[in-house]
């Protein structure tokens, strides 16, 4: 059957492979437009109990424990969720010629909106939801999800998905592998670090999975792109050409980008009908609440991304920018004590992320590290804690003794502690006015808690308990 067609659902067969979060909201979607729809999912009919629940209003087939390659035949249209690895039931279909797709490729053929997307290893959480709180600020009626949480399909009937609307969307690698006419207004990409090497191939596979979002861009559209990745300031001129770059930076002052660090502003300077030179804005970074460099190359992202095509005025932004708080688990500021603060940076789940958010640390810190290792190395960590004016670092979780280790030598001082809470207590004793304590664990959480979320909640208990 016609891809087109399909898209137009009706009375098709739709089978969505996968019943968590994305795929509920797919086939609400397709349901509610007469699509006859079937959710598969190797979990039990037992796990699955409040999926159905949720879903108990409309007509839904389920197929549960396992695949049924009939169906994937069968369907007129497969949607397939994000977190689903290659299956030999797809594969099949795919052989067949089935029209696959995924969910945000689905919503974006019911979407009249702009839409402003942002992908990346590491930030793109926060750029995601800074841009879509800018753009809250224009007037228009806004989306902010995607990747960050809320499926991007769940606004398609709202406001934020007319002509007057802005959808502001973080999409990950494997949603982009899905889309095919994805057409953002504006996008960013905002690094490249190893990640999700169980999936790709390689390094450049995972790369250019990222690219997929700029692949349907033009002259009219905006690029962000950030210069001091490597990967992308040498692969992007070539692989993108047509779209309009916006470089950013947040190394020492580079005039010829469009946006970096002069001081103690945030500078942007965006191309103006062809003026020479462009116009220039300034941002304060007293204003601003968030701390670290990363959040400096954060905001100039975000920045960019709603300033470069005009879609809110520099005033709006600015005030935006100011207002904007770091979102839960991300370098989040959760207390202060006799003039020590404390920082909840749980989802710091690799090195790569500690060190992006130690670099450049606005005041002396005492750092909570560890948990469940996750096989890289902690060289880069020791390095950028040389760097800093780390007082010390407290060591929890299995991971204590591998990074104990890599500090052996160092100059920098560590200490292992049997919990979370009593590193918290220590660091509170030990810490002076004017410090910070921050959680930074650059690894995972599973050895002692139930996620990274559960990390947080629990630092911020201990810090509460102080």
């Amino acid at each position: 059957m016609d891809y087109d067609v399909v898209m137009g659902l009706g009375p098709n067969r739709v089978l969505v492979v996968g019943g968590g979060k994305t795929g509920l909201a797919v086939a609400r979607f397709c349901a509610s437009r007469n699509a006859e729809v079937t959710i598969t999912d190797k979990r039990s009919d037992a796990e699955m109990t409040e999926a159905k629940a949720a879903l108990a209003d409309l007509k839904i087939h389920w197929e549960l424990g396992g695949h049924v390659e009939a169906t994937f035949m069968n369907a007129d249209l497969i949607v397939v969720s994000p977190g689903v690895p290659s299956l030999p039931e797809l594969t099949a279909a795919r052989r067949k010629g089935a029209a696959i797709t995924g969910e945000v490729e689905l919503a974006f053929r019911f979407c009249e909106a702009p839409v402003l997307a942002v992908t990346g290893t590491n930030g793109k959480s926060t750029v995601t939801a800074l841009a879509g709180a800018l753009c809250e600020r224009s007037g228009r009626p806004t989306f902010t999800g995607g990747n960050l949480g809320t499926p991007f399909i769940s606004c398609v009937d709202g406001p934020a998905a007319r002509r007057n609307g802005l959808c502001v969307l973080e999409l990950s690698s494997f949603q982009l592998e899905t889309c095919e006419s994805l057409h953002p207004h504006a996008a960013a990409l905002l690094n490249l670090t190893p990640d999700h090497l169980d999936r790709y191939a390689s390094m450049e596979a995972y790369g250019q999975a990222k690219l997929r979002i700029g692949r349907k861009m033009g002259p009219g559209d905006f690029l962000v792109v950030n210069h001091d990745d490597a990967w992308f300031r040498q692969t992007v001129p070539r692989a993108l050409p047509f779209a309009t770059k916006l470089w950013f930076s947040s190394g020492p002052e580079r005039p010829e980008l469009n946006g970096f660090v002069d001081g103690e502003e945030l500078v942007l300077r965006l191309p103006d009908a062809g003026a020479s030179p462009p116009s220039e804005e300034r941002y304060p970074i007293g204003e601003m609440q968030l701390i670290g460099r990363h959040n400096l190359a954060n905001a100039l992202a975000s920045l960019l991304l709603v300033r470069g095509p005009n879609l809110v005025s520099y005033d709006a932004a600015r005030a935006g920018l100011a207002a904007f708080r770091a979102l839960p688990h991300r370098m989040e500021l959760v207390g202060e004590k006799a003039g020590v603060r404390f920082y909840d940076d749980s989802k710091a789940t690799n090195v790569d992320s500690v060190v992006a958010g130690i670099d450049g640390f606005p005041s002396p810190f005492w750092l909570i590290a560890g948990g469940r290792d996750k096989g890289g190395s902690y060289a880069p960590l020791v390095a950028a804690l040389q760097r800093g004016a780390c007082r010390q670092v407290l060591l929890i979780g299995e991971a204590g003794p591998l990074i104990e280790r890599a500090l052996d030598g160092s100059g920098v001082t560590s200490r292992r502690l049997g919990s979370l809470e009593e590193a918290v207590r220590e660091a509170a004793r030990s810490a002076s006015s004017g410090d910070a304590v921050v959680l930074s664990p650059a690894c995972s959480s599973y050895d002692m808690f139930r996620n990274y979320e559960h990390r947080g909640q629990a630092f911020v208990a201990a810090v509460d308990q102080l």
